[in-house]
């Protein structure tokens, strides 16, 4: 994997567990196209409104002193200038990890002049956690854990 890549996706998934909407805002593109599947419901969005759901994530896990936990299951070159990173998330609050996880692909492209930028997401919401760990466990994916 390209370095400059892995130092991206350190500081995205950083910015992701600090639940930094200020700096988070600016590792996405303003072209920014996002699909969302939540019980069978597909909604497509763009920026604005991918930034306005990260804000409400962050403001809950602020307001119930929850931490992310974040699964990197695969990270896939697409071409020279496009990653894709497959990346499990779910909570964990009080100690206690939610029940089920959201599984995000999640392609980020380098442009000269703005370095990488989340492009395009493609979410699976509400994945039970067993099914995450079964991947895990089968050694399916297995590159990096991020608490």
């Amino acid at each position: 994997m390209d370095n400059s890549f892995r130092e991206f996706l350190d500081t995205y998934l950083r910015v992701w567990n600090s639940s930094s909407l200020i700096e988070l805002r600016n590792l996405i593109s303003k072209d920014y196209k996002g699909r969302e599947i939540t019980k069978g419901e597909i909604a497509d969005f763009g920026m604005k409104e991918a930034v306005r759901g990260w804000e409400q994530g962050f403001n809950f896990v602020k307001e119930n002193n929850a931490e992310w936990k974040l699964n990197v299951l695969s990270t896939i070159p697409l071409n020279a200038d496009e990653t894709m990173v497959i990346i499990s998330a779910t909570m964990i609050i009080q100690g206690k990890s939610l029940d089920t996880a959201n599984l995000f692909f999640q392609t980020f492209k380098n442009n000269c002049s703005y370095g990488w930028k989340l492009i395009r997401s493609y979410i699976e919401s509400g994945i039970p956690n067993d099914n995450i760990n079964r991947m895990l466990i089968n050694g399916s994916f297995s590159e990096k854990t991020q608490k």
